[in-house]
């Protein structure tokens, strides 16, 4: 049986790790957040303003491996493919089987965990570490050895290195088993040993948010400032239920099971820690999907109970459990990844009225014809096209002397993923990590500016240069950053590269200040 279940279990994960390729159209391009990640790939660190560094390991692979959209894709995919994995050697540790799994491998692929495992954003690598933590403890209490603890540790310490967030984990499985009988794991000297191991392997990132004044809380701040505030913990307990939608009712089951059965006893740790993460979110206003490490190993759980309870009498069950995630797939899926073209992609939305849920909320709080994250993958390419066509309006002097500048990280990441094709120069930013990437303060002349701002044309700046031709302005109705404008502008004075110079150092001193 446990032959079986692990070949099945291989197959599973091998579907997987393709199906994300087979369902997201083509047209779509890289999502914002992307551009970013890839970016810090260039400039490899022990640390970065957004991100610990681990991700910026597989940007740099993509780069050596030609930057095409298969092995941008492929590490989110691949991780979500393990992070079921380990989901299914939970459901195998614990004696269950082929149901289990089956039930286990629908909540990974018709849910929000689609979109999330084939986003080129840390979030596929804090869930898995997240997941390793928890199996790793399950294994120790399983048997009782001690490689399990040095497991748990790597894992903490990679995931550290992965996204912050993943402390919350960290102290939430501890206090959930100081709160059970599992708290004389505390009397285990090698559990400390691993907290030593964790500890080197997150060090290096440590030295250097030490060494450039902990910029992850000037990032914090900024995020709380401009989102987490907005965010009701009514619509974030809301989400847990949705996100995992329709396979919500195999968690919830696997939450009641090791929080309330005697039969999972031992595993009552996870149930205290899934609280212990729901209750510090609330607390910090953390976004919904911040959660979503937690939900593999309830999954595990709740597929093995669920297994257990149709075995004989209530074998037809099965049929329903199946049946009805599967059914309700034809709402999902489509809100999970963009599997149609944006014209009947949002007439879709617009038939089954998916504003009514909520899918169609910007942060602007309005409601768009497709997904922000959906309009995050569009217009890149047209921007980068309008960009070369501006810059090739300057003769071969005036390019020596100019640079390319956008108003955000996503802009200037596009630029540069698009640009190489088109003979454009590195592109800069002063948002995010792109501030640490400014070139020196050498004198502008020329700059071939990308922005948002509609109004840019109106601002005193463009009086400082002797000509501001506006160029282009992307046009793609279903882009986010549908009207961003493409200007040229010569001439710079040094009353511009004065003000220039003192918005770059005033950004960099605030960093400095946190």
């Amino acid at each position: 049986m446990a032959l079986k279940a692990n070949r099945l279990l291989f197959f599973l994960a091998l579907i997987k790790f393709i199906l994300p390729f087979l369902l997201q159209h083509p047209l779509y391009e890289p999502h914002r957040d992307e551009f970013l990640y890839l970016a810090e790939g260039n400039h490899m660190a022990w640390g970065y303003m957004e991100v610990p560094p681990l991700l910026s390991v597989f940007a740099w692979l993509t780069h050596l491996f030609g930057d095409g959209m298969f092995w941008m894709k492929c590490w989110p995919s691949l991780f979500g493919a393990l992070t079921f994995y380990v989901s299914g050697r939970i459901i195998i540790s614990l004696g269950a089987g082929s149901f289990a799994l089956l039930m286990a491998f629908l909540s990974f692929v018709l849910t929000g965990f689609l979109r999330v495992h084939f986003l080129f954003q840390p979030n596929f690598l804090e869930i898995f570490f997240w997941t390793m933590i928890a199996y790793a403890l399950i294994r120790y209490i399983q048997e009782g050895k001690n490689k399990w603890l040095y497991v748990f540790g790597l894992s903490v310490g990679l995931g550290m290195l992965s996204k912050y967030s993943v402390c919350f984990m960290v102290f939430s499985v501890l206090l959930g088993l100081l709160l059970t009988r599992e708290r004389r794991i505390f009397r285990n000297k090698h559990l400390y040993f691993a907290g030593l191991l964790a500890f080197l392997v997150f060090l290096p990132n440590l030295l250097w948010q030490w060494i450039h004044h902990f910029p992850v809380l000037h990032h914090m701040k900024e995020l709380q400032e401009t989102q987490l505030q907005y965010i009701s913990p009514l619509s974030f307990l809301g989400d847990q239920l949705i996100m995992i939608a329709p396979c919500t009712f195999v968690w919830l089951v696997g939450l009641w099971m090791v929080g309330f059965s005697g039969k999972f006893r031992t595993f009552r740790f996870i149930g205290w820690t899934y609280v212990i993460v729901i209750a510090l979110l609330l607390i910090g206003r953390g976004k919904s999907y911040y959660s979503l490490g937690i939900y593999p190993c309830l999954l595990a759980f709740g597929s093995v109970q669920l297994e257990q309870f149709t075995a004989s009498r209530f074998a037809w069950l099965r049929y329903a459990f199946v049946i009805l995630p599967l059914a309700l797939a034809y709402y999902i899926i489509p809100v999970a990844l963009p599997i149609l073209p944006p014209v009947p992609l949002a007439a879709f939305y617009q038939r089954t009225h998916m504003e009514k849920v909520g899918v169609l909320k910007w942060e602007d709080l309005k409601n768009h014809p497709l997904p922000q994250d959906f309009s995050d993958m569009l217009g890149w390419k047209e921007m980068a096209q309008k960009m070369a066509k501006a810059y090739e309006t300057l003769d071969s002097a005036e390019k020596k002397q100019t640079m390319l500048f956008c108003d955000n990280y996503g802009l200037a990441g596009a630029v540069n993923y698009y640009g190489k094709k088109y003979g454009l120069p590195e592109a800069y930013s002063d948002n995010a990590s792109f501030l640490y990437w400014m070139p020196g303060q050498s004198r502008i002349i020329n700059l071939v500016l990308l922005t948002d701002d509609e109004k840019e044309m109106e601002h005193q700046f463009i009086k400082e240069f002797s000509s501001a031709v506006l160029i282009d302005s992307v046009t793609n109705p279903f882009a986010r950053e549908r009207g961003d404008l493409i200007i040229v502008l010569k001439g710079a004075n040094e009353r511009f590269n004065q003000m220039f110079r003192e918005k770059i150092e005033k950004k960099k001193a605030e960093l400095n200040e946190h």
